[in-house]
């Protein structure tokens, strides 16, 4: 059993996809420290942002298995679909739901102002803050997209 476990570790396609998570992780750290001047290491756990994490895992996915099995192989044209839907969620409804959360935010916090003006006191709103940042500009797929190809090349 044990040995088993270990062949996780050592399959080359699971190993690039993480090393691509990881590396695009920390790279937003870095983004978002150079856009907001300011460091917060939270951004390594957070879904969005430059570049995209989702983008980087499964174009290292399928650039590996496009080098271990070839282009013609099962593994390239599964992993390869795979990442086209991926990446296209990320820039479609992952996107327009954050821009959606956006909005509602912003009436929530209209109402309460308005509420809290009306009552001349604060109010106590429980209504807590929907995700904004969830889904991807293209320009954030593509980022993430070299990223997991230069991954896959140079870890394959």
């Amino acid at each position: 059993m044990t040995s088993k476990f270990i062949d996780i570790f050592q399959n080359q396609l699971i190993v690039n996809a993480v090393i691509a998570w990881l590396t695009a992780q920390v790279f937003k750290i870095f983004t978002y420290s150079i856009k907001n001047k300011k460091i917060e290491l939270i951004h390594f756990l957070e879904d969005g942002g430059m570049p995209s994490a989702h983008s980087a895992t499964v174009t290292a996915l399928a650039t590996t298995s496009a080098i271990l099995y070839g282009f013609g192989s099962a593994e390239f044209a599964i992993t390869a679909v795979l990442a086209v839907i991926v990446m296209h969620d990320a820039m479609g409804v992952r996107l327009e739901s954050g821009r959606q959360a956006h909005v509602i935010n912003e009436i929530v916090e209209n109402v309460n102002s308005l509420i809290e003006n009306l009552k001349n006191e604060p109010i106590d709103s429980n209504v807590e803050k929907l995700k904004e940042l969830i889904g991807h500009t293209p320009i954030q797929v593509f980022f993430g997209l070299l990223l997991g190809l230069a991954i896959g090349i140079i870890f394959s």
